[in-house]
């Protein structure tokens, strides 16, 4: 089974990303904080990290270029999410592996998961 670790604030939107992959055979684990995410056990990794951009104690751009600089985590994909920044914004500013504009089709980013957790 594939992991994927979700940093999302908002409540509804990491729930229904929650069940829903959970439905689709992937383990999941959320953190609603960028210092939840920070506290994890790091010798853990997930398949896949998704990140929202703006979080209440960081932005998850941040988060992904620390994931990227890091050898153990730097070959693990990142889907990066954001209702309000663009997609140019974005990847200027950190090298995700691919962005998702919120509100975002269920389907499309399962879709979109599958496709990065197949390269691994």
């Amino acid at each position: 089974m594939k992991t994927i670790y979700i940093v999302e604030d908002e409540t509804g939107i990491r729930d229904a990303l929650q069940l829903l992959l959970s439905f689709e055979n992937y383990e999941v684990r959320s953190f609603s904080t960028i210092e939840a995410f920070n506290s994890r056990n790091q010798s853990e990794n997930p398949d896949i990290f998704i990140l929202d951009v703006m979080m209440p104690d960081g932005l998850g751009t941040d988060v992904c270029n620390k994931l990227k600089e890091d050898s153990a985590t730097s070959e693990i994909p990142v889907m990066i999410m954001s209702a309000h920044a663009k997609n140019a914004e974005v990847t200027k500013s950190c090298n995700a592996d691919i962005f998702v504009s919120k509100p975002f089709d269920i389907d499309d980013v399962i879709q979109k998961i599958e496709d990065l957790t197949q390269k691994n």
